[in-house]
């Protein structure tokens, strides 16, 4: 077995919810990696010592999910899991199929995060949503919920609408992406932001500005990425990797910071063409 890596994993507290600020990522998108290679990176990236594992219907990979948390031997109780349901079943009905459906996938009693993937006004009324989310709350299948991809106005919908305090929000985010106004949002009302390609899809890797400061640390430029969201205080990164070496660089974070210059060059950065996740018909107004 391989040994865990002493992260020291700081937590963000919100409406009750503990979060460890960096997660894994199991999002397959461009991934011919087979489901049950994926359960074995599961596995090895809760050995190696992440706790917070972030999945969702759309990512056919609960499964793989739930076989990877067993496989660990890390208790339940250590791991915290967020899974999210698909935009095409809004409706309070479907909803809640598709909620017994992720718990099915994964084998699990409850799921500690509990979001909507993506707002979808022409599926559904947001309130009838937000009702639905908040039952599988008190059903007990969830430990708590949050929306995802949703701008600023719809993020306060959400907390007015749920019956059940809305403690997260997930969007993109990294380097190339200006989030200021939501941040200062997610800030003012008291909630985390998870951040989803926190490298932008790679493209950071090669960044001049990146690998200066990368050498300059004697680190790489992912590890200087993620230490970059690490030290904003609402922000936790979720990076997604198949690559043992690069589970366990993604982690390898904690033994170094960013100066301010530096974190200023970096969120210079950003440009206005960013944002990779903007997908027709589903995405928001963003702000």
């Amino acid at each position: 077995m391989i040994a865990s890596i002493n992260t020291n994993i700081p937590l963000l507290h919100a409406h009750g919810v503990a979060i460890p600020k960096l997660g894994f990522g199991t999002g397959r998108i461009g991934d011919k990696t087979s489901l049950d290679d994926y359960s074995e990176r599961v596995a090895h990236a809760l050995t190696l010592g992440y706790r917070h594992i972030d999945t969702a219907w759309k990512y056919k990979t609960e499964k793989a999910v739930g076989e990877g948390i067993r496989a660990s031997g890390v208790p339940r109780d250590e791991i915290f899991l967020t899974t999210k349901v698909s935009h095409e079943y809004l409706r309070a009905d479907d909803f809640a199929r598709m909620v017994d459906e992720s718990l099915a996938n994964l084998k699990l009693d409850y799921v500690d995060l509990l979001m909507l993937h993506w707002p979808s006004p022409d599926q559904a009324p947001f309130d009838e949503t937000m009702r639905a989310l908040g039952r599988a709350k008190r059903e007990g299948k969830t430990r708590h919920v949050g929306v995802a991809n949703c701008n600023i106005a719809l993020i306060e919908d959400a907390i007015r609408l749920c019956p059940e305090p809305i403690c997260n929000v997930q969007v993109e985010y990294h380097p190339y992406l200006d989030q200021t106004k939501l941040l200062a949002a997610v800030h003012r009302l008291g909630l985390t932001l998870t951040a989803y390609c926190p490298l932008g899809r790679g493209k950071l890797i090669g960044d001049p500005v990146i690998a200066e400061i990368a050498r300059a640390k004697g680190k790489t430029a992912a590890q200087v990425v993620l230490r970059w969201h690490m030290q904003q205080p609402d922000v936790i990164p979720i990076p997604r990797s198949t690559h043992a070496g690069r589970q366990a660089e993604n982690l390898d974070i904690f033994d170094f910071t960013l100066n301010d210059d530096e974190m200023k060059r970096i969120h210079a950065l950003a440009r206005p063409d960013g944002r990779i996740a903007n997908p027709v018909g589903r995405a928001p107004d963003w702000d």
